[in-house]
Parts: C-alpha cells; sequence; structure tokens
C-alpha cells in the first residue's frame, strides 16, 4: 500500500472504552489518524493513556460523553464491555448493568463519523452481536463482523475476538471496502492458532518454565495492571483493518474523481455540440 496516500487525508479519531490505548497504538501504527479524545473509567489505565498521549483529553463515563464533543471525527473505535457476552462468565446480556453498547451506540449516531471499529468476544455472536448490527444498521450504517485471532499476526496466543466494522452508507464507501475483506483476512492469515505453542498447559508449563512465564508479564505485576493487559486490544490486528478502510477511502475518491472529470468532458462535448463544433 502507498504509504505516502495513506497520509494525504488525516483522519480524527474518537476512542470509546479505551482501555490502555490498543486503537491509539493501531492508528499510530498506521498514520495518518490523530487520536483527538479517549473516553475510559478506569483509574489505571487513565494514567497509561495520560503516560502515553500526552495532551489527548480522557472523558471519564460514557454516559456523560456526547457525540460531538470533541468535534467532527472520521473514526469511532470502542472495545464495549464483553462481561455481558463473555462464555466465562454468567452472559446475562442486557441485564447485564455492564451492558453499554447502547452509549456507544447513541454517540456514534450523534458523531456520525463516517468509519467505525469495535472488538468484543466471541461469545458475543450468539449473545447480543444481532442486535449490534441491526442497531447499527437502523442508524445508517453498513456492517462487517469477521473473528480474526491474535496469532494470525504472530502473536503468541490463540485469542480470538470479533471485529465489527461499520462504514456509513451515505459515504458509499462499503463496496470498496468489501473488495478489501480479503486482503485484511491474507495479511492477519500468516500464522496457524498452534504455531509455535505447546498443546496443553502442562507442555506450556515445562516450555516456559511456568504458567505466566511467556506472556512478559511480571509475576510482581498488580491485579489492575494484569487487568489492563487483559482487556486490552491487539493493536496490529487493529492496524491491518484500518489500513483497508483508509485504502477504501482512497479507491472511492479516485472512483469520485473519474466519474466528475467524466461529467465535467460530457459537458463540455455538450456545449460544443450546441455551439455547431465552433
Amino acid at each position: 500500500m502507498d504509504h505516502d496516500a495513506l497520509l494525504a487525508h488525516s483522519w480524527r479519531h474518537l476512542d470509546l472504552f479505551s482501555g490502555i490505548g490498543g486503537f491509539a497504538l493501531a492508528c499510530r501504527m498506521v498514520g495518518g489518524i490523530e487520536t483527538v479524545a479517549f473516553c475510559e473509567i478506569e483509574p489505571f489505565a487513565q494514567k497509561v493513556l495520560a503516560k502515553n498521549f500526552p495532551g489527548v483529553p480522557i472523558h471519564g463515563d460514557i454516559h456523560t460523553l456526547k457525540g460531538t464533543e470533541y468535534g467532527t471525527v472520521e473514526l469511532i473505535t470502542g472495545g464495549y464491555p464483553c462481561q455481558p457476552f463473555s462464555l466465562a462468565g454468567e452472559r446475562r446480556g442486557k441485564e447485564d448493568h455492564r451492558h453499554l453498547w447502547p452509549e456507544l451506540c447513541r454517540v456514534v449516531e450523534t458523531a456520525r463519523p463516517r468509519w467505525c471499529l469495535f472488538e468484543n468476544v466471541v461469545g458475543h455472536i450468539t449473545l447480543g452481536l444481532d442486535q449490534v448490527l441491526s442497531d447499527l444498521d437502523s442508524i445508517g450504517y453498513a456492517c462487517w463482523a469477521t473473528v480474526i485471532p491474535a496469532c494470525s499476526i504472530g502473536a503468541f496466543q490463540h485469542r480470538e475476538r470479533v471485529w465489527i466494522c461499520a462504514n456509513a452508507k451515505r459515504e458509499g464507501l462499503q463496496g470498496h471496502f468489501k473488495k478489501l475483506r480479503p486482503s485484511v483476512r491474507q495479511s492477519t492469515s500468516h500464522a496457524k492458532p498452534n504455531d509455535g505453542m505447546p498443546d496443553s498447559w502442562d507442555a506450556l508449563a515445562r516450555h516456559s518454565g511456568g504458567l505466566r512465564g511467556s506472556d512478559g508479564l511480571s509475576v510482581g505485576m498488580v491485579r489492575s495492571e494484569v487487568k489492563g493487559y487483559g482487556n486490552a486490544i491487539v493493536p496490529q490486528v487493529a492496524a491491518e483493518i484500518l489500513k483497508a478502510m483508509m485504502q477504501a477511502d482512497r479507491h472511492a475518491n479516485a472512483a469520485g474523481e473519474v466519474r466528475r472529470n467524466a461529467v465535467t468532458s460530457t459537458g463540455l462535448l455538450a456545449d460544443e455540440s450546441k455551439g455547431g463544433g465552433r
């Protein structure tokens, strides 16, 4: 991909349920995307965001965030709470007090970004995902959901996650993005689920010298730090999807320019015809 072309038009990015900044890091990896604000309630995560992204405002509560509070944005991202849908929990869905998808949807509806990218657990597929896609469609967004594991970009873990992409229908870009879906899959499919990984927990313990030894996290880390990393997205996966979104923008802009030139040329020919070719 022509990186200079990606940087030609800088996007403004609003990051919701930011955690320790995985989506913002993905934007930094891709380039051409400016994170203008975070929304994150956890104190530890707020400290990490303030350290790694100095000067970027941090809104503390999704309930009080207005979609237009930080101006026009082209991109909204978010890893909204997974507890209502996770196979590891009670799966209470809408009845869970941590079910905050409606708040995220409210912000999207008022902010009207061109693109959205969200992440959640695979348990969301059988509980709640249909409602999410329906809600996005009802406010004017074309949607696509897919499962991409962390190991697909070479991470030493499987970590399957659902990625939800949405494009404002009025922009007419979804057709261009559909063409790029295979490229996202191709760029995140060079590793197999068990590449380099032991086949069992016992083997993992023998391989790493301890169950915590292979993840790069110190056994002395406090619970808030481990929680922050555990809730984080894999930035490299998000980066591949963001590249495809930006390329879809570039293709749509090029197609629009061709159409405009064709219309202009047709108009000139019509004027010449009326004038008898003078």
